[in-house]
């Protein structure tokens, strides 16, 4: 249904970026990376200086750790986290991509500040709110990810 109203909308106005980047969060949620990559790059085209960027900077990171690409992940969740230091999905982001890059020591650092931000953190909740908008694949590669960062499971 939110499909449905993001095309209406778009065939309304091409140039709402924030329908773009909500397009490209459904589509990266749904482990279709390039589909979700290209709706994040046109809303970043459309709106460079938007004050709400690291959404778009913090999708494209999930996106390109959808398709693997674990360092263009790290990249785009850096350039999120320039714009807001807080925002967990880009840290989560670097955890994850750099666990599956073998750099233990780097993946436990970004650990240890999500758990600042998230305190309280398990594999078994990240799971549980990861269920329903995480395609069971990405759910799978962020729970692998965390696991060799040393996130507990309970």
């Amino acid at each position: 249904m939110a499909e449905a109203a993001l095309d209406r909308v778009l065939r309304l106005n091409p140039n709402a970026a924030l329908a773009w980047m909500t397009r490209g969060w459904i589509h990266a949620f749904r482990n279709q990376p390039e589909a979700a990559i290209d709706n994040f790059v046109r809303a970043l085209r459309l709106s460079p200086f938007d004050p709400l960027g690291y959404y778009v900077g913090g999708g494209l990171a999930v996106a390109h750790l959808a398709a693997r690409r674990f360092e263009e992940a790290i990249e785009w969740a850096d350039r999120a986290l320039h714009d807001q230091p807080r925002f967990t999905v880009a840290v989560r982001a670097k955890v994850v991509a750099n666990a599956h890059l073998g750099r233990l020591d780097e993946a436990r650092a970004e650990l240890g500040r999500m758990l600042a931000l998230y305190p309280g953190l398990t594999i078994a909740a990240w799971r549980a709110f990861a269920a329903t908008p995480f395609a069971p694949e990405l759910v799978e590669l962020y729970l692998t990810g965390l696991r060799l960062a040393g996130l507990p499971e309970e």
